[in-house]
């Protein structure tokens, strides 16, 4: 850029500072020739094209950021995503603001991001549903779960746990898993089963109950875990393999009685209660379900990338390793590329579940 004086001041721009310098040079031989404000925009035009990456990786975000949850609020999928948005809002100086958009199993939420802009401004809170089971599951799909979204990170996994009406469970004397079954074998087609919606973990976790054990259950699906966990807690649902995280509070307050966690091994967080294979012996019953960000396909992978670094950081505290345990979730943290592999991996293993159960949902 020429100065007034004849000499002239150079632009630089370094991609690994990520900052414009500045140096005055002497007296230019053709300093004449040119004016000094043509120059100067040239200068400035040159130093934009140079580095239009750069700039928007220090633009992002300049507004508010949308995490949508694919449930209705109170579930373990609102639950994770409000207990990282408060530090992602804190890291990136924006508010990252949960919207719940329940309703199809997580599918018309998970629509909803995936056919917004690759901006880094709407982002999903995905679960095992929306990505490992929900494409095996229903005969067509909104949205392609692989090619429509970037994976971020796993944000943590979390046992099942199944649960019953505590007084129900006391006026029949329904103590464990195997007192259920027998209950239920008596009673076939007058029990009602709640889930958080088609094709969650929670829905397939009560199928594949019921397709080793031989009962039959009237499956009744919610828009999400928080008025389903209600109605069970009220009485006019019978049982729940709910989320242990969502279903935690009901069982320390004496409405919901726990008989056992779906995973296939047992939770810190209620170490007393056995796995479902244990208590029924129920060989490989395993229905575990987890919970990760996700953006739209066409993301900036700078912008993924910077997501993921501080939501692994958060993870990291002491003070939400703590919160998380007491929920008796699981944080993780992982990369885009591990998270992407586990999707892979879990899609497969669900759709064998699928298969295995017969549940399919049209």
């Amino acid at each position: 850029v020429f100065t007034q004086a004849g000499g002239i001041m150079v632009c630089t721009f370094s991609q690994e500072t990520n900052m414009v310098h500045f140096s005055r040079r002497t007296a230019h031989p053709f300093a004449h020739c040119l004016s000094r404000r043509p120059v100067l925009g040239l200068a400035v035009a040159l130093l934009v094209s140079a580095a239009p990456a750069a700039w928007a990786q220090t633009a992002w975000p300049n507004k508010p950021v949308k995490i949508v949850v694919p449930f209705a609020p109170g579930g373990t999928t609102d639950i994770l995503a409000r207990a990282i948005a408060p530090d992602l809002s804190k890291a990136f100086g924006q508010q990252f603001v949960i919207e719940n958009k329940g309703g199809a199993g997580g599918n018309l939420g998970a629509e909803i991001v995936a056919k917004s802009a690759g901006d880094g401004y709407t982002l999903l809170m995905g679960t095992v549903g929306t990505h490992g089971i929900n494409r095996a599951l229903y005969a067509k799909l909104p949205y392609d779960p692989f090619k429509d979204f970037v994976p971020i990170t796993l944000v943590a996994g979390v046992p099942n746990v199944m649960v019953v009406n505590a007084e129900k469970a006391a006026a029949n004397k329904i103590n464990s898993v195997n007192d259920f079954i027998q209950y239920a074998k008596a009673r076939p087609g007058q029990l009602n089963m709640a889930s958080s919606g088609n094709g969650t973990s929670i829905h397939l976790a009560g199928e594949l109950f019921k397709s080793q054990t031989g009962t039959f259950m009237a499956h009744i699906p919610y828009r999400g875990s928080g008025p389903a966990l209600l109605d069970l807690a009220g009485g006019s649902m019978d049982v729940m393999f709910d989320n242990l995280p969502s279903a935690m509070q009901l069982i320390k307050a004496g409405k919901l009685k726990a008989l056992a966690v779906t995973s296939s091994q047992r939770s810190a967080a209620m170490p007393e209660l056995p796995t479902v294979e244990e208590a029924a012996g129920l060989k490989g019953f395993e229905a575990s379900s987890w919970f990760g960000l996700l953006a739209p396909a066409g993301t900036p992978a700078d912008v993924v990338s910077r997501i993921q670094q501080e939501v692994a950081k958060s993870l990291a505290t002491p003070a939400m390793k703590e919160r998380l345990a007491t929920l008796g979730a699981i944080p993780s943290g992982n990369t885009p590329a591990q998270f992407a592999a586990l999707i892979d991996s879990e899609h497969k293993k669900w759709a064998a579940v699928v298969k295995a159960s017969g549940a399919k949902v049209d």
